[in-house]
């Protein structure tokens, strides 16, 4: 790790977050990393009981508003996000040693915004977004392969979006930055939402 890319502290960070993340994310594609090692991230939901769960999603659009990510709404962090509208989204780049951390409440992007994200879609995916139960047990893979072949048939090129499917936008109350650092004396910048709007950076120990 160079010196430039080691350092985090206060006086070399945007004061808003959304800003250091963009700045992070252009670096984190500079540097060679691939797109969708740049744009994953672990989406972390849990139930109405607490009962967390965790799996890895893409990031497809951010804004002042927040972290957009798609998916069905019917699967199980559809259902949790439903039962607990509250998440946390990780990113880890390796090679550039950073992580960011984002906490915050979820909420369902405007079905306009769906619409407009699906149509862009590869054809083969607009599909499997119809074939798939996401997170049901299904009998076998060639029962899977067999309701894409149908639906294939009944939609050709021309593919709807399914009702149960679209984006959720995780709007950000805290986030974190987080520099691998030599002997374990990271760097862990906090930003934290205030009720004014503001937002308030804090130094973490290690």
């Amino acid at each position: 790790m160079t010196d430039q890319l080691s350092a985090l502290a206060k006086d070399n960070i945007d004061a808003n977050p959304i800003r250091q993340f963009q700045t992070w994310f252009d670096e984190v594609r500079a540097s060679g990393v691939s797109e969708q090692d740049a744009t994953s991230m672990t989406l972390a939901t849990a139930d109405k009981d607490g009962r967390p769960s965790a799996r890895v999603v893409l990031l497809k659009s951010l804004d002042d508003h927040g972290f957009v990510f798609y998916t069905n709404y019917q699967s199980r962090k559809g259902k949790e996000l439903s039962e607990n509208p509250r998440a946390c989204l990780l990113f880890y780049w390796s090679e550039l040693w950073r992580q960011v951390r984002i906490e915050g409440d979820v909420e369902r992007v405007s079905t306009a915004e769906s619409e407009e994200y699906f149509q862009s879609r590869p054809l083969g995916s607009k599909l499997g977004a119809w074939a798939s139960n996401q997170s049901q047990v299904v009998a076998s893979r060639e029962t899977l392969e067999a309701r894409f072949a149908e639906l294939e048939k009944r939609f050709g090129a021309d593919v709807p979006r399914p009702e149960h499917w679209g984006g959720y936008r995780l709007r950000p109350n805290s986030i974190e930055f987080w520099q691998g650092r030599d002997n374990r004396l990271h760097d862990r910048l906090r930003y934290r939402l205030q009720q004014n709007g503001e937002w308030v950076i804090e130094r973490l120990e290690p």
